[in-house]
């Protein structure tokens, strides 16, 4: 395939996964946001406690999204360390998330419910950049293509002359 080509295809396989992640990222936006709007209207819980309830929920939301739509063609070997490693980055991403609501809520005392909502948002904007990539580096690992795997079966089963080598002459 030549250079271009390979260039063109590697770009549509990002569109494609760049928009499986925001369908289900757009989801997930919108548990969190309300789940943390019912929390917060329907209980007396501090606005950063209740948006730490919300993100959990999203995070269950979106690792049954990713798991099973945007990278359900990704290496399901190890499912416990991909598990581990989502748990783990989605907490950095909580932190993230949730330290942008603290520091609006706490640091400038914007309170509101139009505010919160808003530092709530931008919070999880800012939180979803470092996920997508945490995400598809390290999490949801891309399987070896197709053609790289067939190339090294097929050298692997070269006999040793058709692979380069010099046969020991025979006597």
């Amino acid at each position: 395939m030549s250079e271009p080509g390979a260039l063109r295809m590697r770009v549509d396989r990002l569109v494609r996964e760049v928009a499986k992640f925001g369908v289900v990222g757009g989801l997930g936006v919108l548990v969190n946001l309300a789940v943390f709007n019912l929390v917060r209207h329907l209980t007396d819980l501090p606005v950063v406690r209740a948006s730490i309830i919300a993100t959990a929920a999203a995070i269950l939301f979106n690792y049954v999204g990713f798991r099973y739509f945007t990278y359900r063609d990704r290496d399901k070997s190890g499912r416990t360390k991909e598990l581990v490693l989502f748990l783990l980055f989605s907490a950095v991403g909580m932190v993230i998330e949730n330290g942008v609501l603290y520091a609006a809520t706490y640091g400038f005392g914007w309170d509101t419910p139009l505010q919160s909502n808003f530092f709530k948002f931008f919070g999880i904007g800012v939180a979803t950049l470092f996920r997508f990539w945490s995400y598809r580096t390290w999490v949801f690992r891309t399987l070896p293509a197709k053609e790289a795997v067939q190339a090294a079966e097929s050298f692997l089963e070269q006999t040793p002359r058709q692979a380069g080598r010099k046969q020991p002459d025979r006597v």
